[in-house]
């Protein structure tokens, strides 16, 4: 496994956390982030994609229910929507290329989430990519 990959678990196991309690401590997170990696620069990676998903969270949800027609965010499976969440947080407000963050929470669904889960993540992230190039037209 890449060590960024293990890093984005993490962060996606953390937002699951959050999204079934969302009273957790930011603090209690860094911990926990803390435990399950040894390496301070993949401790600190994992940290920035949660952090930035958190403070990015509305315009990433915003961005993410304009592009999945017929779907609203609270009802998908919690492990899609932040798999989701990661890959948007990626395209949009990081400097990973497009095509990496797309793969990187395509594994995170297949590894978290039903035998659909990276269809619909592929699916509603590529859509996501084709309006934010349009947009920036």
């Amino acid at each position: 496994m890449a060590r960024r990959s293990k890093a984005r678990e993490v962060a996606l196991q953390m937002l699951y956390q959050m999204d079934v309690n969302a009273d957790t401590d930011p603090k209690s997170v860094r911990f926990q982030i803390a435990e399950e990696i040894s390496e301070p620069d993949l401790c600190e990676f994992a940290w920035q994609v949660f952090a930035g998903v958190m403070e990015c969270r509305a315009d990433v949800d915003a961005r993410l229910e304009t592009v999945a027609e017929n779907w609203s965010l609270s009802r998908m499976a919690i492990t899609d929507r932040n798999a989701l969440r990661i890959g948007a947080f990626e395209i949009l407000h990081s400097d990973t290329p497009y095509q990496v963050a797309i793969d990187e929470a395509i594994e995170l669904a297949r590894k978290f989430g039903s035998a659909q889960s990276p269809q619909f993540v592929n699916g509603l992230l590529d859509k996501l990519v084709t309006a934010d190039r349009k947009s920036d037209r």
